[in-house]
């Protein structure tokens, strides 16, 4: 409907006279801000709740929501923890749907870049304002009759902060609610403190009104046959329908805090990257260094994130494990927020050999959807198999006897555990620091199993962009492709973009001025294989070694490095191996001419074809890769 519509009638003329009695059963309407008075009057006359539920974040609220949900057999409560509970969704509800995410602008090539004729681009799905307020009105219309509407104040980032963004979302789903509690600051103190500034506006709906048309699953209304993610930049506004699914329904995640937010960063001078942020502490110095690094959804963010050092000296600290906002200072330093409050990570391959720190971090107020049920109590997926009774009965993801050995998974590929970001044993104690911390390194990476060396250095910032712009990944299961496959995913944002993804770049490139200390970057590769497929490098902890020889070269150490065609590769014995056995070096940082070349004749034609006239030439004139590699290889 359009901006003009009721907003500016008080809601309870709205209900009287186009809705009836609508009982707010929590809450003061009256206390809102006005503008939040119009977008909520605005969505009850879309939406038509039979209730309104107004959040404050509260622990008595999150006890009456949690109470409601396992009545009505939604969560489970987990005996053998304290405070967590196990979730099943619809099985047709299980994961980001790109294919139906759409940024809504008039201007076509304000959201996506000018592709080559006849090429289909990857790189964002635009539909125009108008085409997607059609949608977003016919999908909407009556889509929470006779279903509570809660609405959720909450802020991306410490509250207050100078850094921090606010948001409010309406839902029709309680188990949201819940998530968003973990997964953002909710509050009622949002309301005094967004004061003049602006918000973004969130709309969530399950999209399965009452009477329900189609059969509930798990107790687990939506509508996956019309699921829809819209994004309206330019009103900084989501609308999501159908689905309940982690980043589909949690708004504050991709749709907010990438997507909504790389806008409102391009427009502002800053960024907002799919990044995890860590600190490093070399002990012997008490000397500490952050860094953030950008690898595609499940490809080990989280694991990097909380690794436990396996070399002596280090301390390593998380402050973010998934999105960071990045803004230069006024001294020049480019500092970080992590600006959500939780972590949602995938569970598969997790377990207190791979991320002890993850494992602990989710015994305690925590929700697990779609992992499998030991008989006492407690969660299994692949993964854990030797950390329990291999004879103990489970119930799997869908709700079906099944042990260890069984045919299948116990647990869906992407399953998921929500948990407050402060219970992680390693938590920086400055990781809600408004002013953020000061980043000296930024680190891109992807499964790459053949090819690429385990990590090397970019020449510049230019370069460090293009290399970036080359992040290709192995496919996962956050996202609805199958099989395994190299899929192009530039700066690890491909599903994340928010408007033309060669403005993007172009913006990154102006982020370089010359009274600003700019962060080195580099280029990791944990997933290197030999011949018959095995890893070579040990990767999790020992990953600690290789942020060492970052580290060491953001500290200007120039005795450690050699330069080659695609950057500066650690000179051979620059890495500490001690302990590893043997680590085929020269095969784990060999650089394959054939390879290279095809490599970045590839990454250049996908470029030219997805990117095509936006593409800022200025990268590929600066750093003739190709050139380089075919006289130096």
């Amino acid at each position: 409907m359009e901006d003009d519509a009721p907003e500016f009638m008080e809601i309870h003329e709205i209900v009287i006279q186009k809705l009836g009695h609508v009982p707010i059963v929590k809450g003061d309407f009256h206390m809102l801000p006005k503008k939040v008075q119009k977008f909520l009057a605005k969505w009850v006359y879309t939406c038509k709740p039979r209730a309104l539920y107004i959040c404050d974040g509260s622990h008595a609220e999150a006890e009456e929501v949690t109470h409601k949900l396992i009545e009505r057999g939604v969560l489970t409560k987990l005996k053998k923890y304290e405070n967590c509970y196990l979730c099943r969704t619809d099985p047709a509800d299980v994961a980001r749907v790109e294919s139906k995410t759409w940024i809504a602008t008039d201007d076509k090539y304000e959201t996506v870049p000018h592709v080559r004729q006849g090429v289909r681009g990857i790189l964002g799905q635009w539909k125009h304002t108008k085409e997607m307020e059609e949608e977003v009105n016919s999908d909407l219309d009556g889509c929470m009759a006779g279903r509570t509407m809660y609405v959720i104040p909450f802020s991306m980032g410490p509250i207050g902060g100078p850094l921090s963004k606010i948001g409010v979302q309406l839902t029709d789903s309680n188990y949201v609610l819940l998530c968003m509690r973990i997964m953002t600051r909710v509050s009622a103190d949002i309301w005094e403190v967004l004061g003049d500034n602006d918000f973004v506006r969130c709309v969530h709906s399950m999209g399965c009104p009452r009477p329900v048309q189609r059969k509930v699953v798990n107790h687990w209304p939506c509508n996956p046959d019309k699921i829809m993610i819209g994004h309206f930049p330019a009103r900084r506004e989501i609308v999501s329908f159908g689905s309940g699914y982690g980043g589909n329904s949690l708004l504050g995640k991709k749709c907010f805090a990438l997507r909504i937010a790389s806008v409102i960063a391009r427009d502002e001078g800053w960024l907002a990257e799919h990044m995890l942020i860590m600190g490093l502490t070399n002990e012997k110095t008490g000397e500490e260094k952050f860094v953030c690094a950008a690898f595609p959804s499940a490809c080990g963010k989280t694991n990097l994130a909380m690794i436990q050092p396996t070399i002596p000296g280090y301390k390593v600290r998380v402050v973010g494990d998934d999105i960071a906002w990045l803004r230069f200072d006024d001294k020049g330093v480019l500092r970080a927020i992590n600006p959500e409050n939780g972590f949602l990570g995938v569970l598969p391959g997790t377990n207190m050999k791979t991320n002890p720190n993850a494992m602990l971090s989710f015994q305690n107020i925590s929700i697990f959807t779609n992992v499998a049920e030991t008989a006492d109590g407690g969660v299994f997926w692949e993964g854990m198999e030797d950390e329990i009774d291999k004879n103990i009965a489970i119930t799997n993801w869908l709700g079906q006897p099944w042990k260890i050995g069984m045919p299948g998974n116990a647990a869906h590929p992407n399953s998921r555990f929500t948990c407050p970001a402060s219970q992680c044993p390693i938590i920086h104690p400055k990781w809600e620091d408004p002013k953020g911390v000061p980043v000296s390194a930024l680190i891109f990476g992807g499964r790459r199993p053949t090819g690429v060396p385990l990590v090397f250095e970019s020449y510049s910032w230019q370069h460090g962009v293009m290399v970036g712009a080359c992040v290709k990944s192995e496919s996962t299961a956050a996202a609805e492709h199958t099989g395994k496959k190299i899929m192009h995913d530039p700066m690890a944002m491909r599903p994340f973009m928010g408007y033309n993804f060669g403005k993007y770049l172009q913006h990154w490139l102006d982020m370089e001025k010359p009274d600003r200390n700019m962060p080195k970057s580099f280029h990791v590769n944990w997933f290197r294989v030999d011949e018959h497929g095995k890893f070579l490098w040990p990767g999790f902890g020992d990953n600690v070694r290789v942020l060492d020889w970052v580290l060491r070269r953001c500290a200007g150490d120039e005795s450690i490095a050699v330069k080659s065609p695609i950057g500066y590769l650690p000179k051979k014995g620059s890495i500490d191996l001690t302990g590893l056995g043997d680590i085929k070096w020269d095969e784990l940082f060999s650089l394959p001419k054939h390879y290279w070349l095809d490599d970045m004749r590839e990454s250049k034609l996908f470029l030219e074809d997805q990117v095509g006239t936006d593409f800022p030439q200025v990268i590929w004139e600066t750093h003739a890769q190709e050139k380089r590699i075919e006289e130096q290889l």
